[in-house]
């Protein structure tokens, strides 16, 4: 979440009374994240979140993400809902954005994961794809492998602004990654970007998973991918082994996985970090100055793609790798 562009009070007040959620109280922006314009919505009937879709969003990918939190939602998963207005409609247009409000979930993001979190987490993205398994849209992931090598081209030679000679090094790591990416996957709608922040807590227990504009249908096990890059690392970007044992062994409670998912996780989990830091790396060298948004440091992503680069089999994950 960030904030690109400012919303008036003068174009919030007609855009909110297409609803019936009562007149505005307050409207503040999010400053984390890095993709949409995000605001606390407050009016009479209570608290909102109002996005403006700014950046990689692609407004024809929006009735995907919308529908699918809808069905995710009829399902039992805690995802926000889109508010539709007095016309049926649940997006329209704001400051010349495409623009939706969705309801508030309660709960709060952990800052320091835990193991326990983490087991939570598991089970929670397991049921995330069961419950999308007939959902009737699909969306390709733009930000899989075949889109790094031109996402990487767009810093060019500036990465090495950020550390010298970091753009011969992922070039070289892509060109394993294109060579090497497993095909043939179980596949379906995925989160795609399950960070910490788009996960809320409340007494132990997932209350709330957000944020669904990455979503896709790809490769569960890149979701899981994802996940051990985000969940189980620590501050100081130590791998942190018990934490993704919790994590796996929490979404094989809800579905297991296949022997080639497990064998192929350690390049899917490179391939994440890659991505991440490739994303990270473009809004590092290109973010405007004067945007309230918290960049990203992409050199996290470089340390956890070397550590996954090291990996000869899921023991290093903390399960059995014996066949």
């Amino acid at each position: 979440m960030a904030v690109y562009t400012d919303v008036s009070d003068e174009d919030l007040r007609p855009f909110v009374a297409e609803y019936d959620i009562g007149e505005v109280m307050a409207c503040k922006g999010i400053a984390e994240g890095v993709e949409n314009s995000n605001f606390m919505l407050t009016t009479e009937t209570g608290p909102y979140i109002l996005t403006l879709y700014e950046k990689r969003v692609k407004s024809g990918d929006l009735p995907f993400f919308l529908g699918l939190m809808e069905h995710l939602a009829a399902r039992g998963l805690p995802c926000p809902l889109p508010v539709h207005g007095r016309d049926g409609e649940a997006l329209r247009r704001l400051c010349d954005r495409p623009a939706a409000v969705v309801t508030f979930l309660p709960g709060m993001w952990p800052k320091r994961p835990t193991a326990d979190h983490c087991s939570e987490l598991g089970s929670s993205l397991a049921a995330l794809h069961l419950a999308g398994a007939d959902f009737s849209m699909d969306r390709s992931n733009d930000l899989s492998v075949e889109s790094w090598r031109p996402l990487l081209e767009q810093s060019g030679s500036r990465a090495d602004e950020v550390r010298p000679g970091l753009a011969d090094e992922l070039s070289a790591e892509l060109r394993v990654m294109e060579s090497d990416w497993p095909g043939a996957l179980p596949v379906g709608v995925i989160h795609a970007d399950l960070f910490p922040d788009n996960v809320f807590f409340r007494h132990g227990r997932v209350s709330g998973v957000i944020d669904f504009y990455f979503a896709c249908t790809d490769a569960f096990a890149y979701d899981l991918a994802i996940c051990l890059n985000a969940w189980c690392f620590e501050p100081d970007l130590s791998f942190n082994v018990t934490k993704a044992r919790r994590l796996l062994i929490g979404y094989q409670k809800v579905r297991a996985l296949s022997a080639k998912e497990l064998k192929t996780l350690p390049l899917l989990a490179r391939g994440a970090a890659m991505r991440f830091l490739l994303t990270r790396l473009f809004d590092w060298l290109n973010t405007p100055a004067d945007a309230l948004v918290t960049r990203k440091d992409p050199m996290e992503y470089h340390a956890k793609m070397r550590f996954h680069a090291g990996v000869r089999d899921i023991g290093a994950y903390g399960l059995d790798a014996t066949p």
